[in-house]
């Protein structure tokens, strides 16, 4: 057994030494978003035992049934980061409005979080996650909502949980990309994925075919190049419907992750703050690209908490051929 392991609060640390202004407060406050996956994952294992599956009543703001475990991990994040007086202010996709802390606990960093990404497989036990990215509050006083209003390149930090096989943290604090296995048998996450990069091209396109006939001209045409390439062989099409399974897929394997905007949902259907920047950071960070299409989704300025986004993210050659096709075609 190696005595001298890494763990991800032990390498956070580390790296913060780097920094001399630092006072701790973000270790602090990863270590909070840490319990709350740790128990996230626990109450996913034993959702079946403890009848957790199945729906709550009710839609959340982007009008997607509310499953029982949306709630609980809504709960579970929100509850630990307003006790770790680091957090100022956070958005979640269950939650129309921001949620303050109070002013006397609140801390520096402002975060945004879905607590479980990919809820529709709940039921299924496919795997699903939890994605989160933390900014620094700009304003001086109490936090406002425009604190959370700030775009993907400004994140301090950004990453992602998922229930799989084994619950990993994948975690960019503005360097490297580095991946965390949670050991339960000792309650730690450990380093097992070192300074993660994404291959420049994959094999893989990841979307759902099924909006097909919604599609704009560049998707369309992108689709048929990579299922009838002119020369080489096709790519092979692999969809989860969990993002966080979709995208750690992309980052480990090469190829593209998309969700394009449609006829049907002309703004995008995945939600910029705490699904499409995260994810964005992420991928850039390990050597890839993230766009809308027209633009890098790191560079969109949000104007609103649940405000939606295309996006197209994973290896830079193969995201560079839809930038392309979207330079000829438009958004038509």
């Amino acid at each position: 057994m190696d005595t001298d392991c890494m763990t991800l609060t032990r390498f956070v640390l580390a790296e913060q030494k780097k920094y001399p202004d630092a006072k701790g407060d973000l270790t602090q406050l990863l270590n909070a978003i840490l319990s709350a996956v740790k128990a996230v994952s626990s109450a996913v294992r034993k959702a079946g035992i403890h009848k957790l599956f199945g729906v709550a009543g009710g839609s959340n703001v982007s009008g997607d049934e509310v499953k029982k475990l949306d709630i609980l991990s809504n709960d579970l994040f929100i509850n630990m980061l307003k006790s770790s007086f680091t957090t100022a202010l956070m958005v979640t996709e269950e939650n129309e409005n921001a949620v303050l802390v109070e002013v006397e606990n609140q801390g520096k960093y402002i975060v945004c979080f879905d607590p479980l990404d990919g809820s529709s497989n709940i039921d299924c036990l496919v795997s699903i996650g939890s994605i989160f990215g933390i900014y620094r509050k700009l304003s001086s006083g109490p936090a406002t909502e425009n604190d959370a209003l700030q775009p993907g390149r400004d994140l301090v930090a950004a990453g992602y949980a998922l229930y799989g096989s084994a619950t990993m943290v994948v975690l960019s604090t503005g360097q490297e990309v580095n991946g965390f296995m949670l050991d339960p048998s000792i309650g730690e996450f450990l380093l097992t994925e070192k300074n993660m990069k994404i291959k420049p091209r994959g094999k893989i396109y990841s979307l759902n075919e099924g909006y097909a006939q919604y599609w704009d001209k560049a998707t369309t045409e992108y689709i048929k190049n990579k299922k009838h390439p002119k020369e080489g062989k096709p790519y092979g099409a692999r969809y989860i419907g969990s993002m966080v399974a979709d995208v750690h897929r992309t980052l480990c394997y090469g190829g593209i992750f998309m969700y394009p905007a449609t006829s049907q949902t002309p703004k995008g259907k995945l939600r910029l703050l705490y699904e499409c920047n995260p994810m964005s950071f992420i991928i850039e960070k390990a050597g890839g690209l993230a766009t809308t299409g027209t633009m890098p989704i790191l560079d969109v300025v949000p104007t609103g908490l649940h405000q939606r986004v295309p996006i197209f993210l994973g290896s830079k050659d193969d995201v560079q051929e839809i930038i392309d096709l979207y330079k000829v075609h438009g958004t038509k």
